[in-house]
């Protein structure tokens, strides 16, 4: 095979995703995507948030997380409000959503549930590997590990 690492994930992650999905539309969640169950919960946590803050609390970039608002709120999921500051948008759930919540909870719960029960099949589970590989990369980048590897 030659795929790389990176194409493996991305292909593992897709895979993941796309049962997750299937999932949730067995559970009413039509044109819900998994990604946008953390920012739900975030919301459901802590009240209306900026996307600044909803990217801090998710743990995305304000890239990301204003991409996925976007979708969101094109699915009716979010509103956008003007924050205090004229540059701030205030994302709110919409009462769509707040009845979808059961459903969400529901997809949540035994999306990690079974994450859990593949986590036992493996020789190293995923969940862990996926943490000590980002701590590995706080204490040193990718990408000086690549330049380090060029230079030898």
């Amino acid at each position: 095979m030659h795929a790389g690492l990176g194409t493996r994930l991305r292909r593992l992650l897709d895979q993941l995703d796309a049962d997750v999905a299937r999932a949730g539309v067995e559970l009413g969640l039509v044109d819900y995507r998994p990604r946008f169950s953390p920012v739900v919960r975030a919301l459901v946590a802590d009240g209306p948030l900026s996307i600044r803050e909803l990217a801090a609390t998710v743990g995305v970039t304000h890239s990301a997380a204003s991409q996925t608002v976007a979708q969101m709120e094109r699915a009716d999921l979010v509103t956008l409000r003007a924050g205090p500051d004229a540059r701030q948008r205030i994302v709110r759930l919409t009462p769509k959503t707040r009845r979808m919540l059961p459903a969400i909870e529901a997809e949540w719960t035994a999306t990690a549930a079974a994450m859990s029960t593949l986590d036992e099949e493996l020789p190293y589970p995923l969940t862990g590997v996926v943490e000590a590989v980002f701590q590995a990369l706080e204490r040193r980048p990718f990408h000086d590990r690549i330049l380090d590897e060029l230079n030898h």
